[in-house]
């Protein structure tokens, strides 16, 4: 039976004093570890004690025969090499990134190619190197705006905040959004080995037309129906009822606030004191109510919500009716 003998009292205090104050855990173990040999530990004991193989325990006596207290700590070189070298490496990243979805073709990429083989494990781990992580592939709009327009519409848009800021006018962001059971919440906090699963069903679809401004203030309109162009000027009537100064209400450019009825009514609205500022197309990052509907989406409506179409409504409508108290967006 091996143990660990010859330690001198000196050597014993500053076992001591690494097992206590080391920031290295694996250092903390193996000063214990050493001095509880000497001290009549077997093997077995110690390999319950810091639940490792005896060839682990065997180890650590080994490197403390040869290198005293250096042996305490893990020496440059140390450990399995690695099977490919840095320009492999990159060009594992390349191929990763090249098909995002299938690191299969990289392990067979990596056969053909250098005659190896590379678990996907390995691949994983080679991007966290580069900080390469997997995550959610952001939808984007279907073109680009033209980058005149867009210079000239942001310009105007940061001319009404300040008139706003300014007490002259009221702005307001406008859109329409849709809710339904197929869930919005791919990702959550979980324990290891809990698995959160939220049911997907068909359902129809509940859609919302807001009018929203950046202090908060927020006016809806829900329907189960689809919204069109006859809505739209619907909605837009009602809220002129509110107007107590000039005011500009953000829209895009979607079919139904774009249709002839809704051009028709525009001068008829501004005697009311509202008139209508398009965005540039494909710029929805401009129209502040897209991050309400984003937040609602992904971040306040709970699991519970999506257990049934009146669980879905009743939550919707109360994030609309509690939104500026309860639920707050900064949109300075």
């Amino acid at each position: 039976m091996r143990f660990i003998k010859g330690l001198a009292q000196d050597t014993l205090k500053l076992l001591e004093r690494i097992h206590k104050q080391s920031k290295h855990h694996q250092v903390r173990q193996r000063a214990q570890c050493i001095k509880l040999s000497y001290q009549g530990y077997q093997i077995n004991d110690l390999m319950k004690i810091f639940n490792v193989s005896r060839l682990t325990i065997t180890n650590w006596f080994n490197d403390w025969d040869e290198f005293s207290l250096i042996g305490l700590y893990d020496r440059k070189g140390r450990g399995r090499k690695s099977k490919l070298n840095d320009e492999q490496k990159e060009q594992v990243k390349k191929w990763a990134k090249e098909n995002s979805r299938n690191l299969n073709i990289v392990v067979k990429n990596a056969r053909e190619e250098w005659g190896i083989y590379i678990s996907k494990n390995l691949i994983r781990r080679i991007l966290n190197l580069f900080k390469v992580s997997w995550h959610r592939i952001k939808r984007g709009v279907a073109g680009q705006p033209d980058p005149i327009e867009y210079k000239e519409k942001k310009e105007e848009l940061e001319n009404l905040k300040r008139q706003e800021d300014a007490g002259k006018i009221d702005l307001f962001f406008c859109d329409e959004t849709g809710f339904c059971l197929i869930p919005y919440v791919p990702y959550a906090w979980q324990e290891e080995g809990e698995e959160i699963i939220v049911k997907t069903q068909r359902s129809k679809r509940l859609n919302v037309l807001g009018f929203l401004n950046r202090k908060n203030e927020l006016e809806t309109y829900i329907f189960e129906c689809n919204i069109n162009s006859d809505i739209v000027i619907a909605c837009i009537d009602k809220f002129c009822e509110r107007i107590v100064k000039p005011t500009v209400l953000i829209v895009d450019n979607a079919s139904i606030h774009t249709s002839s009825f809704v051009f028709e009514k525009q001068e008829e609205w501004r005697q009311k004191g509202l008139t209508l500022f398009f965005l540039p197309t494909y710029s929805p990052e401009l129209n502040i109510i897209e991050i309400l509907w984003r937040f609602i989406k992904y971040y306040w409506l709970d699991f519970d919500a999506y257990n049934s179409w009146q669980n879905l409504v009743e939550s919707v409508e109360y994030i609309l009716r509690n939104f500026g108290e309860e639920y707050i967006i900064n949109f300075s």
